[in-house]
């Protein structure tokens, strides 16, 4: 794969498998995350145009697999982004896995690799391995995982993996195989996303930050002959008012005390993530510090590990910061919102018409029908008027 940025945009929203609510860090408001709550997001996310969802890993979650088995033949074009974990997985099994996914998806399944970043949970899972290593085994991995589901017969000897006459019998639907999804900021990681990787991942930074990261990745693919799509993943918090956003931002924050903030600073600190790193080092820990660019808020990152950073503002101006990254070059955005059903209809319907978007994000591509009635009707007789957007 080897798509350029043609100035439009992916939109794929997130399943919360570890959790859901209306406050960060508090039980008041907190869901639970059934399979029929899933569902409901999932069935929404599909008939909204959402391109797909990511589906989160660790062990705070509930397997990506199961769940992604499970939604797939309840929804019609919704994709899902799906982790596999070197050094967790022998790679012809996880090959195997995503075979069977894509096949029984009709090809909807993208590839999240995680080589994971907090030593703590790593070894839990048996995996003790230090930082530069994991990322040795992750392109080991994944010269194994490539080329059997590239239909290869594989005989690979490397350091840390070892496969002889390795056969995938039943092929992916998407050839060569499903889309590789990439985060690394480190130049380990940078290394092993240039080398294999189609969409190259970066969390919510401001858009220097984020230019300067794309320019790092591009650069080591470039030397590999090869070339990226660019995804950004950020929560979003998008009201019809800039005033009523920044009130919510405030809210879903306001039941924390800086007992639970230190007590989470203090998790995240033990991880070797230099995504981590970076993510908090824009706020420090400080709930007084957290605008950290115009309309990028890091109150997410307080309690939350990974994406910590959230776009807050009315729909226009969402649209607008999201437009700067897509001229930056990202064309997919990995977003979410809490809670994560309501706020999946409330960003298709104010920012979807704002936003130049590919016919594979929002309802031109075919999921629901598109010949309204939109709305109620007014009196029980007057169609409301239709306002058409950025896509028409």
């Amino acid at each position: 794969m080897t798509a350029s940025n043609d100035g439009r945009a992916d939109v794929l929203w997130f399943l919360p498998t570890h959790g859901d609510g209306r406050y960060l860090g508090a039980s008041e408001g907190a869901r639970e995350v059934s399979l029929s709550y899933l569902r409901q997001i999932a069935q929404g996310a599909d008939d909204l145009g959402y391109y797909g969802v990511l589906l989160p890993t660790g062990r705070s979650c509930e397997d990506s697999w199961v769940i992604a088995s499970a939604l797939a033949p309840l929804t019609r074009r919704l994709r899902f982004l799906v982790a596999v974990r070197p050094g967790l997985q022998e790679p012809s099994v996880a090959a195997r896995m995503a075979a069977t996914l894509d096949r029984i998806s009709d090809g909807r399944l993208l590839i999240n690799v995680v080589t994971g970043g907090d030593p703590v949970e790593l070894a839990g899972d048996g995996v003790f391995l230090a930082h530069d290593e994991r990322y040795a085994v992750t392109d080991e991995f994944l010269h194994i995982w490539r080329g059997l589901l590239s239909g290869e017969t594989v005989t690979y000897r490397g350091r840390h993996l070892r496969t002889e006459n390795g056969r995938v019998i039943f092929p992916p639907v998407q050839k060569p195989y499903p889309p590789l999804y990439f985060g690394g900021s480190s130049p380990a990681g940078i290394a092993v996303a240039a080398e294999h990787c189609d969409v190259y991942l970066t969390w919510g930074e401001p858009p220097a930050q984020v230019a300067e990261k794309i320019s790092s990745a591009r650069r080591a693919a470039e030397e590999r002959g090869r070339r990226f799509s660019y995804g950004i993943r950020l929560h979003v918090i998008v009201r019809e008012s800039e005033g009523e956003a920044w009130e919510a931002a405030e809210r879903l924050i306001s039941k924390l005390d800086d007992a639970t903030i230190a007590k989470a600073q203090a998790t995240l600190k033990r991880q070797d993530s230099v995504g981590q790193s970076r993510m908090m080092a824009l706020h420090g820990g400080n709930r007084e510090n957290l605008v950290v660019s115009q309309n990028l808020w890091a109150g997410v990152g307080l309690v939350r590990g990974g994406a910590g950073t959230a776009l807050v503002g009315s729909a226009d101006q969402v649209a607008d910061r999201m437009k700067e990254y897509i001229d930056l070059g990202i064309d997919r955005f990995i977003l979410s919102g809490y809670p994560h059903l309501e706020e999946a209809y409330r960003f298709a319907e104010l920012v979807f018409p704002r936003l130049p978007l590919r016919a594979t994000t929002g309802r031109a591509g075919g999921t629901a029908r598109n010949d309204g009635p939109f709305g109620e009707i007014i009196a029980n007789d007057l169609v409301p008027a239709r306002r058409v957007g950025a896509n028409g």
